[in-house]
């Protein structure tokens, strides 16, 4: 059947007339309700046979070969009763839809995928071998950067085909996105360097037309690659430096601003984020490091593991920062992710603490969501550099052909972003062409998909479906499974961190644009956009609280103010008695400890005349010291039971030092 006009039902259930014709008007004509345009991959021999402008089962519209259109976005699409084995990768790489697809149903035997690379006018996004040439040298390189991340966790699954297909590899701006996942042909060992030389070979025809500044790095790269002898946690590195040194070569300036509000219909507010207008604008964090938290446990606990959760994480942060400004060589990404991921179990560990001493039991238990962002400024290793080290007997060959690659002169910013994020707060990336959700809930629904349970759009129909899979603080560390994530920095955007009293109902998706291009163009200043956006969430979503924290990262030649500020030391600021008196009655518990600036100090010194003198290892940064009635002040690498661990306690107030044992 030939469709005659292209239309779209709406998605709400109670709408008398659900019938639009597709257009520039983004809501029903009838209800209002904002419409659902999803383009869908259909992949299978039989779509061959479907042409375009055909209608399937009266339902999906054929807009071009394999991209169909779900004109009845609100109808649940044919599910299979058993799960097919071709499409468990699938299922088992959903923490990774920022790049791959998921399925989203069959219609007879042809899969169809959704979260694919097609825009919203149904065309799909560039192969990369054709936005290459375009490309600005630090995207060339990210973009293999990212191809490189996802070659161990597809090769594992038995996918990592689908990353030597050029026209499987489409891209986004700087994101790198795949058509569908493809079954490994050759059966070779996961990281086998056989298996690595396929990928550098796929790469080669790519250097040729690699820009000036990277193109010998590359071609190094590519070189060893293909020789089928380099590991790959050697090329990860090599391409990790070319990377971070050709980025931090732009310019980069961030402002952040950040605001709460309890909502319409609510007087008590779980959600707590930083900044906010209350916050010294002089503190050593800012612009770089931006959070939200929506507790949970009711206004006597949520409240409390919000706050709880920001301020000691805020001191971690300050510690951590100071550490990598100390370091005189570049810190691998896994090393910053762990000493990240150390710090949110401490922080866990302590809210359950609070949680077991005033026995919470169920959902009485307080917890709070955390999503995070930190602007790490490492310093780049140059050219100058490498040459001394390498008279002191440090071997940098694997640099020995690409000066290029490096200006000569020292470079303080290597423009790494990374995002740490634990239940169903969001993060979002907004540009002038794209809005990208760049964090996974931590749901049943995504739970029942990873487990290889349930396709998504059924485990939507749980009634349990959006309930929080993992929370900071509902349950001891060793059970927590944060998801930190490495990006780079190499284009003007709006960094979005939210509560769900924002994400939900998708208010985000629907009105970026009127609140995020016009940040980028001027035409609105971050204050302003982030009063606008709780206002819409007040008015769409007023049952729930709300914390917007915006973050806009400029990199563009126009902004040449580098940041350079200096970090301090750890500073504590006192809790004000007029403070104290608006926390829950649950919480006045945790205002009984008198820590000072001097006690951290002192610690911190006891572990630096301590720690080894490796450069390349980072020792850690100050992981928590807890508001309240429950304080702790240690670096992340030692252990409790440790001799070093025992003595940084003993430096500490007797009420801490209680705390240390009881860590035991």
């Amino acid at each position: 059947m030939i469709s005659t006009q292209r239309i779209i039902y709406c998605t709400n259930p109670g709408c008398t007339n659900p019938i639009n014709p597709m257009g520039d008007v983004l809501l029903c004509a009838n209800c209002q309700t904002p419409q659902v345009q999803r383009y869908l991959w259909a992949i299978g021999t039989e779509q061959a046979n479907i042409r375009p402008q055909e209608k399937v089962a009266n339902r999906y519209e054929v807009i071009k070969p394999q991209i169909w259109l779900d004109t009845r976005p609100g109808l649940l699409p044919d599910l299979p009763e058993e799960l097919p084995t071709e499409i468990i990768p699938y299922l088992q790489l959903y923490q990774q839809q920022l790049h791959l697809p998921q399925v989203y149903g069959f219609e007879g035997d042809i899969l169809l995928l959704e979260n694919v690379p097609i825009d919203e006018t149904g065309n799909l996004y560039p192969a990369i071998t054709d936005a290459w040439q375009q490309a600005t040298p630090v995207r060339q390189v990210y973009w293999l950067w990212q191809i490189l991340q996802l070659w161990m966790p597809l090769s594992e699954l038995g996918v990592a085909d689908s990353l030597l297909l050029p026209d499987n590899l489409r891209v986004q701006g700087w994101c790198v996105r795949l058509l569908e996942l493809v079954e490994t042909v050759q059966l070779v060992e996961t990281l086998h360097t056989k298996s690595l030389q396929r990928l550098g070979e796929c790469w080669q025809p790519w250097v040729a037309a690699a820009k000036t500044p990277v193109a010998q790095g590359i071609q190094n790269i590519v070189q060893q690659m293909c020789g089928g002898e380099a590991q790959l946690e050697t090329i990860a590195t090599q391409l990790n430096e070319l990377l971070l040194s050709s980025a931090a070569e732009l310019p980069l300036t961030l402002k952040v601003v950040g605001a709460t509000d309890s909502g319409s219909e609510l007087m008590q507010n779980e959600d707590t984020c930083f900044p906010t207008d209350s916050d010294d604008k002089n503190d050593p964090l800012l612009p770089r490091v931006s959070i939200v938290c929506d507790g949970i446990g009711g206004h006597e606990g949520g409240e409390v593991a919000s706050q709880l959760a920001v301020q000691s994480l805020k001191l971690q942060i300050r510690a951590l920062l100071t550490e990598v400004a100390e370091q005189t060589e570049l810190l691998s990404p896994d090393l910053l992710q762990q000493q990240l991921e150390a710090s949110l179990r401490i922080v866990n560990n302590v809210i359950c603490n609070c949680n077991n001493e005033q026995k919470r039991e169920g959902t009485q238990r307080m917890g709070t969501t955390l999503v995070m962002a930190v602007q790490v400024p490492q310093r780049v290793q140059t050219l100058r550099q490498f040459t001394q080290r390498e008279e002191d007997g440090f071997h940098h060959s694997n640099f020995s052909g690409h000066a290029s690659a490096f200006s000569g002169r020292p470079l303080e910013n290597a423009h790494e972003l990374f995002l740490v994020h634990v239940g169903d707060s969001r993060a979002y990336w907004i540009t002038r062409n794209h809005c990208q959700l760049l964090t996974v809930d931590d749901d049943v629904a995504a739970r029942e998909v990873r487990f290889v349970r349930s396709l998504y759009r059924k485990a939507l129909q749980r009634p349990d479906a959006t309930s929080l899979t993992q929370a900071l603080g509902t349950k001891d560390g060793e059970f927590l499974r944060p998801v930190i994530q490495r990006f780079i920095l190499d284009e003007d955007g709006i960094l979005l961190l939210c509560s769900d009293g924002l994400s939900d109902n998708r208010l985000v998706e629907q009105s970026w644009r009127d609140y995020g291009v016009p940040l980028l163009t001027g035409e609105l200043v971050l204050e302003d956009a982030v009063r606008q956006w709780i206002d819409l969430a007040n008015q769409k979503n007023g049952h729930d609280n709300t914390s917007v924290v915006l973050t806009h990262c400029c990199v563009s030649p126009g902004y040449l103010v580098p940041i350079t500020r200096t970090l301090p030391l750890v500073e504590i600021q006192q809790v004000e008695p007029e403070e104290q008196t608006e926390l829950a009655e649950s919480s006045q518990a945790l205002l009984e400890l008198d820590i000072t600036a001097t006690d951290v100090t002192t610690a911190t010194q006891t572990l630096k005349s301590q720690r080894k003198q490796k450069q390349w290892v980072l020792l850690g940064g100050l992981l928590v010291l807890l508001i309240g009635g429950l304080s702790l002040a240690f670096f992340a690498r030692w252990q409790p039971n440790s001799p070093a661990f025992q003595q940084i306690c003993r430096q500490l107030p007797q009420k801490v030092q209680q705390l240390c044992r009881r860590g035991k």
